[in-house]
Protein backbone atom coordinates (compact mmCIF):
# COMPACT_ATOMS: atom_id res chain seq x y z
CA UNK A 1 0.00 0.00 0.00
CA UNK A 2 2.86 2.07 1.06
CA UNK A 3 4.79 1.67 -2.43
CA UNK A 4 1.32 2.69 -4.25
CA UNK A 5 1.28 6.01 -2.36
CA UNK A 6 4.60 6.49 -3.40
CA UNK A 7 4.16 6.23 -6.94
CA UNK A 8 1.07 7.92 -7.28
CA UNK A 9 2.48 10.81 -5.45
CA UNK A 10 5.62 10.80 -7.67
CA UNK A 11 2.98 10.98 -10.68
CA UNK A 12 1.13 13.39 -9.15
CA UNK A 13 4.60 15.91 -9.13
CA UNK A 14 5.30 14.85 -12.12
CA UNK A 15 2.18 16.10 -14.06
CA UNK A 16 2.29 19.51 -11.62
CA UNK A 17 5.68 20.20 -13.19
CA UNK A 18 4.89 19.22 -16.63
CA UNK A 19 3.08 22.80 -17.51
CA UNK A 20 6.61 24.14 -16.25
CA UNK A 21 8.76 22.39 -18.47
CA UNK A 22 6.65 23.37 -21.44
CA UNK A 23 6.64 26.89 -20.63
CA UNK A 24 10.86 26.83 -19.91
CA UNK A 25 11.38 29.97 -22.25
CA UNK A 26 13.78 28.94 -25.71
CA UNK A 27 16.94 30.89 -25.64
CA UNK A 28 18.12 32.15 -29.16
CA UNK A 29 21.89 33.37 -29.81
CA UNK A 30 22.01 35.75 -32.67
CA UNK A 31 25.90 35.80 -34.58
CA UNK A 32 25.87 39.09 -36.76
CA UNK A 33 28.29 39.92 -39.97
CA UNK A 34 31.27 42.14 -39.75
CA UNK A 35 34.45 39.77 -41.20
CA UNK A 36 37.36 39.73 -39.20
CA UNK A 37 35.38 41.09 -36.18
CA UNK A 38 33.60 37.71 -35.86
CA UNK A 39 36.76 37.03 -33.43
CA UNK A 40 34.65 38.91 -30.43
CA UNK A 41 32.22 36.38 -30.75
CA UNK A 42 34.66 34.02 -29.99
CA UNK A 43 35.16 36.07 -26.50
CA UNK A 44 31.42 36.84 -25.59
CA UNK A 45 30.72 32.27 -26.08
CA UNK A 46 33.58 31.65 -23.16
CA UNK A 47 31.50 34.08 -20.91
CA UNK A 48 28.11 32.15 -22.13
CA UNK A 49 29.67 28.92 -21.60
CA UNK A 50 30.74 30.63 -17.66
CA UNK A 51 27.31 31.16 -17.12
CA UNK A 52 25.79 28.14 -18.11
CA UNK A 53 23.59 29.74 -21.01
CA UNK A 54 23.28 26.55 -23.65
CA UNK A 55 21.12 28.26 -26.75
CA UNK A 56 18.01 26.29 -27.90
CA UNK A 57 18.60 28.28 -31.58
CA UNK A 58 21.27 29.78 -33.73
CA UNK A 59 21.37 31.95 -36.72
CA UNK A 60 23.77 33.64 -38.48
CA UNK A 61 24.88 36.09 -41.24
CA UNK A 62 28.33 36.28 -42.88
CA UNK A 63 31.28 35.57 -40.49
CA UNK A 64 28.74 35.03 -37.56
CA UNK A 65 27.27 32.13 -39.98
CA UNK A 66 30.35 30.11 -39.80
CA UNK A 67 31.11 30.91 -36.26
CA UNK A 68 27.05 30.10 -35.33
CA UNK A 69 27.75 27.27 -37.43
CA UNK A 70 30.28 25.48 -36.05
CA UNK A 71 28.86 26.26 -33.00
CA UNK A 72 25.54 24.38 -33.73
CA UNK A 73 27.93 21.30 -34.89
CA UNK A 74 29.38 21.00 -31.30
CA UNK A 75 32.53 22.90 -31.43
CA UNK A 76 32.95 25.32 -28.08
CA UNK A 77 34.57 28.52 -27.40
CA UNK A 78 38.01 26.65 -26.45
CA UNK A 79 38.37 24.82 -29.86
CA UNK A 80 37.18 28.37 -31.70
CA UNK A 81 39.84 29.78 -30.28
CA UNK A 82 42.38 28.01 -31.22
CA UNK A 83 41.36 27.93 -35.07
CA UNK A 84 40.94 31.91 -35.11
CA UNK A 85 44.41 32.00 -33.69
CA UNK A 86 46.07 29.40 -35.63
CA UNK A 87 44.65 30.23 -38.88
CA UNK A 88 46.41 31.30 -41.99
CA UNK A 89 43.58 33.43 -42.86
CA UNK A 90 45.22 35.46 -45.40
CA UNK A 91 45.96 32.08 -47.55
CA UNK A 92 42.60 31.14 -46.66
CA UNK A 93 40.43 33.92 -47.82
CA UNK A 94 42.59 34.53 -51.39
CA UNK A 95 42.68 30.84 -52.12
CA UNK A 96 46.78 31.76 -52.05
CA UNK A 97 48.86 28.78 -53.56
CA UNK A 98 51.26 28.72 -50.50
CA UNK A 99 54.06 26.17 -53.09
CA UNK A 100 53.89 29.46 -55.51
CA UNK A 101 54.42 32.44 -52.91
CA UNK A 102 57.87 33.15 -53.78
CA UNK A 103 57.41 33.09 -58.02
CA UNK A 104 56.59 36.72 -58.98
CA UNK A 105 54.19 34.88 -61.62
CA UNK A 106 53.26 31.47 -62.43
CA UNK A 107 50.56 29.34 -64.37
CA UNK A 108 49.15 26.33 -63.39
CA UNK A 109 46.00 24.31 -64.15
CA UNK A 110 45.10 26.90 -66.17
CA UNK A 111 45.43 29.77 -63.65
CA UNK A 112 47.72 32.83 -63.25
CA UNK A 113 49.50 33.56 -59.78
CA UNK A 114 51.59 36.27 -58.88
CA UNK A 115 53.37 35.07 -55.52
CA UNK A 116 50.51 32.93 -54.81
CA UNK A 117 47.55 34.77 -55.20
CA UNK A 118 45.36 33.65 -58.28
CA UNK A 119 44.69 36.73 -60.54
CA UNK A 120 42.73 34.81 -63.40
CA UNK A 121 41.78 31.78 -64.34
CA UNK A 122 40.95 30.08 -67.71
CA UNK A 123 39.50 26.90 -66.79
CA UNK A 124 35.47 27.04 -66.02
CA UNK A 125 34.88 26.16 -62.41
CA UNK A 126 31.49 24.92 -61.25
CA UNK A 127 30.68 25.58 -64.91
CA UNK A 128 31.48 28.72 -65.32
CA UNK A 129 34.46 30.90 -66.10
CA UNK A 130 36.45 32.37 -63.76
CA UNK A 131 36.78 35.86 -62.84
CA UNK A 132 39.46 37.84 -62.22
CA UNK A 133 39.43 39.45 -59.13
CA UNK A 134 36.58 37.71 -57.79
CA UNK A 135 37.53 34.89 -55.29
CA UNK A 136 36.48 31.49 -55.15
CA UNK A 137 36.43 30.71 -51.62
CA UNK A 138 37.31 27.18 -52.47
CA UNK A 139 39.81 26.65 -49.50
CA UNK A 140 36.69 28.04 -47.23
CA UNK A 141 34.17 25.74 -48.27
CA UNK A 142 37.10 23.08 -47.74
CA UNK A 143 37.95 24.17 -44.30
CA UNK A 144 34.00 24.13 -43.32
CA UNK A 145 33.20 20.79 -44.64
CA UNK A 146 36.74 19.34 -42.48
CA UNK A 147 35.35 21.07 -39.76
CA UNK A 148 31.51 20.57 -39.77
CA UNK A 149 32.30 16.90 -40.93
CA UNK A 150 28.85 16.88 -43.13
CA UNK A 151 28.68 17.04 -46.59
CA UNK A 152 25.61 16.41 -48.96
CA UNK A 153 22.31 17.83 -47.97
CA UNK A 154 21.35 18.17 -44.03
CA UNK A 155 18.33 19.39 -42.46
CA UNK A 156 19.77 22.13 -40.10
CA UNK A 157 17.20 21.36 -37.14
CA UNK A 158 18.64 17.81 -36.90
CA UNK A 159 22.13 19.42 -35.87
CA UNK A 160 22.75 19.43 -31.98
CA UNK A 161 21.69 22.66 -31.94
CA UNK A 162 18.99 23.97 -34.71
CA UNK A 163 20.78 26.65 -36.83
CA UNK A 164 19.93 29.08 -40.03
CA UNK A 165 22.18 31.42 -41.79
CA UNK A 166 20.88 34.08 -43.86
CA UNK A 167 22.23 34.82 -46.98
CA UNK A 168 20.90 36.93 -50.26
CA UNK A 169 19.97 36.53 -53.61
CA UNK A 170 21.31 39.13 -55.79
CA UNK A 171 18.46 38.64 -58.13
CA UNK A 172 16.25 40.55 -56.15
CA UNK A 173 18.04 41.07 -53.81
CA UNK A 174 15.88 38.82 -51.31
CA UNK A 175 17.05 37.83 -48.14
CA UNK A 176 16.88 34.05 -48.41
CA UNK A 177 17.13 31.73 -45.06
CA UNK A 178 18.95 28.81 -45.45
CA UNK A 179 17.51 25.84 -43.23
CA UNK A 180 18.52 23.03 -45.17
CA UNK A 181 21.49 21.43 -47.32
CA UNK A 182 24.82 21.30 -48.03
CA UNK A 183 26.05 23.18 -44.67
CA UNK A 184 29.59 24.41 -45.47
CA UNK A 185 28.13 25.89 -48.24
CA UNK A 186 25.17 27.77 -47.43
CA UNK A 187 28.15 29.32 -44.53
CA UNK A 188 30.15 29.98 -47.59
CA UNK A 189 27.31 31.84 -49.20
CA UNK A 190 26.52 33.86 -46.70
CA UNK A 191 29.74 35.17 -46.26
CA UNK A 192 30.33 35.45 -50.28
CA UNK A 193 30.88 39.63 -50.21
CA UNK A 194 29.60 40.84 -53.45
CA UNK A 195 32.85 41.84 -55.67
CA UNK A 196 35.16 39.82 -53.62
CA UNK A 197 33.61 35.99 -53.63
CA UNK A 198 31.99 34.52 -56.14
CA UNK A 199 28.47 34.02 -55.37
CA UNK A 200 26.92 30.35 -54.40
CA UNK A 201 24.27 29.33 -57.28
CA UNK A 202 22.17 27.36 -55.69
CA UNK A 203 18.85 26.18 -56.73
CA UNK A 204 18.64 28.64 -59.31
CA UNK A 205 19.33 31.60 -57.14
CA UNK A 206 22.22 33.29 -57.26
CA UNK A 207 23.92 33.65 -52.81
CA UNK A 208 25.80 36.08 -51.87
CA UNK A 209 26.86 37.76 -48.21
CA UNK A 210 23.63 37.72 -46.12
CA UNK A 211 24.50 41.75 -44.21
CA UNK A 212 23.46 42.84 -48.02
CA UNK A 213 19.91 42.19 -46.35
CA UNK A 214 19.63 41.16 -42.97
CA UNK A 215 23.29 41.39 -40.63
CA UNK A 216 21.82 41.02 -37.12
CA UNK A 217 18.96 38.60 -37.71
CA UNK A 218 17.15 38.14 -34.41
CA UNK A 219 13.88 38.22 -36.45
CA UNK A 220 14.92 35.12 -37.75
CA UNK A 221 15.77 33.52 -34.45
CA UNK A 222 12.86 34.42 -33.35
CA UNK A 223 10.60 32.85 -36.37
CA UNK A 224 12.54 29.93 -35.61
CA UNK A 225 10.75 29.36 -31.67
CA UNK A 226 13.01 31.51 -29.59
CA UNK A 227 11.55 33.62 -26.38
CA UNK A 228 14.80 34.99 -25.56
CA UNK A 229 17.16 36.36 -27.78
CA UNK A 230 21.07 36.87 -27.11
CA UNK A 231 22.19 39.15 -29.95
CA UNK A 232 26.43 39.76 -30.68
CA UNK A 233 26.56 42.71 -33.12
CA UNK A 234 29.51 43.66 -34.67
CA UNK A 235 28.87 47.03 -35.69
CA UNK A 236 29.43 50.13 -33.62
CA UNK A 237 26.03 52.02 -33.55
CA UNK A 238 22.51 52.63 -35.17
CA UNK A 239 22.37 53.37 -38.58
CA UNK A 240 20.27 56.21 -40.04
CA UNK A 241 16.82 55.17 -41.68
CA UNK A 242 16.10 56.29 -44.97
CA UNK A 243 12.88 56.23 -46.54
CA UNK A 244 13.23 56.99 -49.53
CA UNK A 245 14.18 54.64 -52.65
CA UNK A 246 15.56 54.95 -56.44
CA UNK A 247 13.07 52.81 -58.08
CA UNK A 248 10.03 55.11 -56.47
CA UNK A 249 11.89 58.40 -57.50
CA UNK A 250 13.61 57.38 -61.03
CA UNK A 251 12.48 53.70 -61.89
CA UNK A 252 15.43 52.14 -60.87
CA UNK A 253 15.36 48.96 -58.93
CA UNK A 254 18.34 46.09 -58.09
CA UNK A 255 21.09 47.02 -56.47
CA UNK A 256 21.35 50.78 -57.32
CA UNK A 257 18.36 51.06 -55.61
CA UNK A 258 19.53 49.15 -52.50
CA UNK A 259 22.86 51.44 -52.13
CA UNK A 260 20.75 54.13 -52.25
CA UNK A 261 17.62 52.84 -49.89
CA UNK A 262 19.63 50.90 -47.60
CA UNK A 263 16.72 48.40 -46.34
CA UNK A 264 19.23 46.38 -44.12
CA UNK A 265 19.73 49.29 -41.77
CA UNK A 266 16.27 49.68 -41.00
CA UNK A 267 15.69 46.00 -40.32
CA UNK A 268 19.45 46.64 -38.24
CA UNK A 269 17.82 48.90 -36.23
CA UNK A 270 14.79 46.76 -35.52
CA UNK A 271 16.60 43.37 -34.87
CA UNK A 272 18.91 45.40 -32.18
CA UNK A 273 15.57 46.69 -30.05
CA UNK A 274 14.26 43.46 -30.25
CA UNK A 275 16.95 41.60 -28.75
CA UNK A 276 16.95 41.05 -24.93
CA UNK A 277 20.41 41.12 -24.53
CA UNK A 278 22.32 42.89 -26.86
CA UNK A 279 25.98 42.49 -26.06
CA UNK A 280 28.16 44.82 -28.46
CA UNK A 281 32.13 44.83 -28.21
CA UNK A 282 33.84 48.06 -28.66
CA UNK A 283 35.86 47.22 -31.45
CA UNK A 284 36.97 50.90 -33.00
CA UNK A 285 39.79 50.53 -34.65
CA UNK A 286 39.37 47.22 -36.42
CA UNK A 287 37.80 46.40 -39.49
CA UNK A 288 36.93 43.77 -41.62
CA UNK A 289 39.97 42.47 -42.41
CA UNK A 290 41.72 42.72 -39.58
CA UNK A 291 42.76 38.98 -39.28
CA UNK A 292 45.93 39.62 -38.25
CA UNK A 293 47.08 37.03 -35.13
CA UNK A 294 47.34 39.99 -32.66
CA UNK A 295 44.39 41.62 -33.84
CA UNK A 296 42.73 38.59 -33.28
CA UNK A 297 43.53 37.79 -30.12
CA UNK A 298 42.66 41.37 -28.68
CA UNK A 299 39.07 41.24 -30.34
CA UNK A 300 38.13 37.76 -28.52
CA UNK A 301 39.17 39.46 -25.30
CA UNK A 302 37.30 42.68 -26.22
CA UNK A 303 34.17 40.42 -27.18
CA UNK A 304 35.17 38.76 -23.51
CA UNK A 305 34.80 41.92 -21.84
CA UNK A 306 31.61 43.13 -23.38
CA UNK A 307 30.25 39.99 -22.86
CA UNK A 308 31.24 40.22 -18.95
CA UNK A 309 29.61 43.93 -18.44
CA UNK A 310 25.98 41.71 -19.41
CA UNK A 311 26.35 39.26 -16.47
CA UNK A 312 23.75 40.62 -14.37
CA UNK A 313 21.53 40.12 -16.95
CA UNK A 314 22.43 36.79 -18.26
CA UNK A 315 21.89 35.72 -14.87
CA UNK A 316 18.43 36.75 -14.96
CA UNK A 317 18.06 34.33 -18.01
CA UNK A 318 19.81 31.53 -16.48
CA UNK A 319 17.69 31.90 -13.31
Amino acid sequence: MKIRLFWVLCLCLAAAFLPLRAQTPKIGLVFGGGGAKGAAEIGVLKVLEEVGIRPDYIAGTSIGSIVGGLYAVGYRSAQLDSLFRSQEWLTLLTDRNSELKNEPIAQEDGVTYIFGFPVSRKKKTNGEPGLIGALNGDQISELLERKTGLTGEVDFDSLPIPYRCVTVDINGPTEVVMSRGNLAQAMRASMAIPGVFKPVRWGGMTLVDGGMLNNLPVDVVRAMGADIVIAIDLSQEEHEDRNFSLEEMFGIGGLLDWAISRPDWKKYNANRKAADVLIQPNLDGYGVESFGAKSVAKMIDLGERAARQKIPELMKIKK
